[in-house]
Order: C-alpha cells, then structure tokens, then sequence
C-alpha cells in the first residue's frame, strides 16, 4: 500500500528533507504544502492517510490547522504529525489537547521520523 502523506511546512529545507525522507523509506506519495493556507486548498483534494504540520507559520499556524482538520468530517480521524522546532511540554501538551496524534522536536534524524510516521499509520 502507498500511504499519501501532506507536509505542511513553511521552510523549504525542511519540507525537502521530509519529503525526501518519507519517500526514500518507500510506501509513501508525499504532497507538499508551503503554508496553512496552501493547506486548506489541498485538504479537500484528500484523502490523506497522515498529514505533518509545522507549528510556526507565517499565515495558519500548526495549531489553527488541526483546529480545522479535527473539525472537518473528511479528516477528523486522520493521524496528525506536529513537527516544531518548539520543545516545550507546554507547546506539546496544547497539541495534543487539540488533536495532535504525536509531536515531534526538530531536529530530528530521518530513521526518528519514518518509525514515527510508521507507527501513525500502524504500517
């Protein structure tokens, strides 16, 4: 099975590195989303077995996102990646209290973030 993930991540270098990743690991058909707003218009274009969000963005921030993924009924049980450069239990805990499945810490080593996708998606 091929797994269609969204990345939705402002830096260019990151959304590549993640990108790259996930689809070196093999399974998976990566879509590539620059902001929140990118985001929303590809949302509809589902479905997504995972979607990856940032937290900081300069438009729709990470957590505005899953306010709106967890309210949508096309994507209310999709497994939702934060992944942030912000490590505090307090930026994790608000997350996940919204709907975040798991939150990652950037930086993060590739073999980190495909094991975590994996086990998201129970692949």
């Amino acid at each position: 099975m091929t797994y269609r993930v969204l990345v939705v991540e402002d830096s260019s270098t990151m959304r590549a590195f993640v990108t790259a990743t996930l689809e070196s690991a093999g399974g998976f058909e990566v879509v590539e989303a620059r902001n929140g707003f990118e985001a929303l218009r590809l949302l509809p274009r589902g479905p997504y077995h995972l979607i990856i969000t940032d937290i900081n963005m300069p438009d729709i921030n990470g957590l505005e996102m899953i306010r709106y993924v967890r309210s949508s009924p096309q994507h209310r049980e999709t497994p939702l990646l934060i992944i942030s450069t912000e490590g505090s239990d307090r930026d994790r805990e608000r997350g996940l209290a919204l709907g975040a499945s798991d939150y990652l810490v950037k930086p993060f080593d590739p073999a980190t973030l495909v094991g975590v996708v994996r086990r998201l998606l129970g692949a």
